[in-house]
């Protein structure tokens, strides 16, 4: 996957490795308390590059849900309606007494 997300960020050379594995890393964590899975489905790979090139184009927006800067005004969807269908499909329910 890392292979993956540098080709989608453009990224060459090894020197931003470590920060990707660990957005993947992050991915994997966000993916699987979502759909509350012990392992993630092959299928849900693409979903964990999506997320993983996301937060690197994100990096120093943390906590922002919209940026203006000279009149130019950008909003942040951390989980788009496309990625929230593929992500339900693989959901898992909790079941037992709270």
């Amino acid at each position: 996957m890392l292979d993956t997300l540098k080709r989608r960020l453009g990224i060459t050379g090894t020197e931003k490795d470590d920060l990707l594995e660990d957005l993947l890393n992050e991915a994997q964590a966000y993916v699987k308390g979502y759909t509350n899975r012990a392992e993630i489905p092959a299928l849900l790979e693409p979903a964990l590059v999506w997320f993983a090139a996301a937060a690197y184009n994100q990096l120093g927006l943390e906590g922002e849900k919209s940026h203006s800067e000279g009149g130019v005004s950008h909003s942040v969807d951390l989980l788009p309606q496309h990625l929230k269908d593929l992500l339900n499909q693989y959901r898992l329910a909790k079941v037992g007494n709270a």
